[in-house]
């Protein structure tokens, strides 16, 4: 039995992931802020598989840096796949108008956040020489759109730094990925229109945005391959989306 580690595990692609490998005889650690519904996952989840929960804030390095050191019990004290997938979107201003809190946000999460966890993780992988990274992009790090200046930079930064770790952790035989969604139906437009449903809503509406579960499945196919195969980078998209900028909608 293989364990994961997933961040941001207790809502949208997270959530979707850590069902899908308990599913799939994966023990579990999983990361969030939320104490309350990490302990009911623990719950459903570990009814099937070991599960660890660890609550804290990934922009918090002091803290991502004691929660992961404090698991030395097995099976989780060897982590043998880490999904980066904690990652938010905050304001779709154009850059003059853009919001320095929000521009903090997403780059100490999406960026520095990863960086923390990762560098918690990969000693032990590099130690065992063994391991496999999955960053959770976005086609919002392929191209950048109008009003999406920081958020595209930050997730052009994850695809920069993916490729940096699958480079520098060669030597180590440890697997690093990407997998890239564009546009999936959880509470990241929610997140990103700071609580306007209405206008979250609409953004889903007239055609079939991927699933979380669509992409957990891609996940679990990236990790599940063979020690031989690495998924380096896999954008996934609905059929209604051409780009970031082409939608069909009815």
């Amino acid at each position: 039995m293989k364990t994961a580690l997933i961040t941001g595990a207790t809502s949208g692609i997270g959530l979707a992931t850590a069902q899908t490998l308990a599913e799939n005889n994966y023990a579990l650690v999983l990361c969030g802020r939320n104490q309350e519904k990490l302990a009911e996952l623990k719950q459903e989840l570990s009814q099937r598989v070991p599960v660890e929960i660890l609550c804290f804030d990934v922009r918090d390095k002091i803290a991502v840096e004691k929660q992961i050191n404090s698991l030395t019990k097995a099976p989780f004290n060897e982590i043998d796949i880490l999904i980066n997938n904690a990652g938010n979107a905050h304001g779709l201003d154009p850059i003059d108008k853009g919001s320095l809190e929000d521009w903090d946000a997403m780059i100490d999460i999406n960026v520095k956040g990863l960086l923390y966890v990762s560098h918690a993780i990969i000693p032990q992988m590099r130690d065992r020489k063994s391991g496999h990274i999955i960053n959770i992009g976005s086609t919002a790090g392929k191209e950048v759109y109008p009003n999406g200046n920081v958020y595209c930079g930050s997730k052009h930064a994850v695809d920069a730094i993916t490729t940096g770790m699958r480079l520098d952790l060669n030597p180590y035989n440890i697997r690093v990925g990407a997998v890239n969604p564009g546009m999936v139906q959880t509470n990241f437009s929610e997140v990103r229109f700071k609580g306007d449903t209405e206008r979250a809503e609409k953004v889903y509406q007239g055609f079939m945005a991927l699933q979380p579960q669509d992409v957990a499945e891609v996940i679990l196919f990236a990790v599940s391959r063979p020690p031989h195969v690495n998924i380096a980078d896999l954008t996934v998209l609905c059929t209604a989306q051409a780009s970031s900028t082409i939608l069909k909608k009815e």
